[in-house]
C-alpha cells in the first residue's frame, strides 16, 4: 500500500513525472456537514460562496474522519462530497499513505479502497463479498475478516458519481453471509447498510449532485472537502517553489487577480497556475 500510494500523479493522471505526495501535499479545508438539497448550478460557482462560508463551517482534520465529538457515539459510514479537482482523491491517497506509513489510524487493521470506476468492471458478476475483496487485495485471501474482535476493516468506495450500478437500497435484499455470492448490486448497497461486516468502517467519496444516490439514514456523518483556503493556497505555492523569492512573486501575481485567487479554492486550479508560470518564467523545481 505504502508503494501504491506513495506518488502522486498532479493535474493530468497518469501523464508526466509523479511526485512524492508527502512532498507536495498541503491540508485541505474539510468542513463537516453539507447542504442537503443538490445545488444545480454549475460546480465551479460554488467556489466562492464555499471561500465566504469558511468562518460559519466547523472544519474537522481528515484524519479524524471517525473520530465522534460525542462521546459513546459511533461513526461508522462517512461520505465526503466536493466538486471536480478539490482533492477528494487525493484526500484518501494521504488518508492510506498516512496509516500504511503508521502514523495515524492504526487502530485499522486493513484499508481496502475500492473504486467504483474500477468496479463498473464487475457489475454483471454474482460474487460473494469475500471473493470480490480477494480479487482486489490477493494478499488477505483466506483471512477472515468477519472475526471483528481481531480485525478493524475500511472500505474505502471513491467515487460514488462514476458509479453505473442503480444501487438500489429500497428494493434489493437484505443479503448478511460474507460467503454467499450475489450480484455487486446487493453486496454493495447491503455492505453500505451494516448487513454485511456491520464492524466495518465505510468511506465513499463524491461530487455533490451523485451524493443522493445514498440515503441519509445510511450515513453517520456527512462531510465537504472545500479545498484550499486563502492561508493552504500560499502553503502550495510554497511548498512546489523551493525558491522563496519565487514562491513570494508567484503567490503576489496570483493574488492580482481576484478571480485566478479565487479559481485557485481548487487545488487543480494552483497546479495550472504553478506549470503556467513555472513555464513563463524559466522556473524549474
Amino acid at each position: 500500500m505504502k508503494k501504491k500510494y506513495q506518488c502522486v500523479f498532479e493535474g493530468i493522471a497518469k501523464q508526466g513525472d509523479s511526485t512524492l505526495l508527502n512532498n507536495i501535499y498541503t491540508d485541505l479545508y474539510i468542513t463537516q456537514g453539507g447542504s442537503k438539497q443538490v445545488n444545480t448550478e454549475h460546480e465551479v460557482r460554488q467556489i466562492e460562496i464555499s471561500s465566504r462560508a469558511e468562518s460559519q463551517e466547523i472544519q474537522i482534520q481528515c484524519t479524524n474522519l471517525f473520530e465522534s465529538p460525542e462521546q459513546g457515539k459511533k461513526i461508522r459510514t462517512v461520505l465526503t462530497k466536493g466538486v471536480a479537482g478539490i482533492g477528494k482523491s487525493i484526500s484518501v491517497q494521504k488518508f492510506i499513505l498516512d496509516w500504511a506509513e503508521g502514523k495515524e489510524n492504526q487502530d485499522i487493521s486493513f484499508i481496502l479502497p475500492l473504486p467504483f470506476r474500477e468496479m463498473n468492471l464487475k457489475e454483471k458478476e454474482k460474487q460473494s463479498l469475500m471473493i470480490l475483496v480477494s480479487q482486489f487485495f490477493p494478499e488477505i485471501k483466506g483471512l477472515n475478516l468477519t472475526r471483528d474482535d481481531k480485525y478493524k476493516v475500511l472500505f474505502i468506495l471513491d467515487g460514488l458519481d462514476e458509479c453505473r450500478l442503480p444501487l438500489n437500497f429500497k428494493d434489493n435484499e437484505t443479503w448478511r453471509d460474507v460467503s454467499s455470492p450475489a450480484s455487486l448490486d446487493v453486496l454493495l448497497t447491503n455492505l453500505i447498510k451494516g448487513n454485511l461486516l456491520p464492524s466495518a468502517l465505510i468511506w465513499i467519496t463524491t461530487r455533490p449532485a451523485a451524493a443522493t444516490k445514498i440515503p441519509p439514514d445510511c450515513i453517520d456523518r456527512v462531510t465537504e472537502v472545500r479545498g484550499f483556503n486563502d492561508e493552504q493556497k500560499e502553503e502550495y505555492f510554497r511548498k512546489r517553489f523551493t525558491d522563496e523569492e519565487m514562491a513570494n512573486s508567484i503567490i503576489d501575481h496570483v493574488k492580482q487577480s481576484k478571480s485566478l485567487f479565487i479559481m485557485c479554492h481548487i487545488p487543480v486550479f494552483c497546479w495550472i497556475s504553478a506549470t503556467v508560470l513555472q513555464n513563463t518564467a524559466g522556473i524549474k523545481y
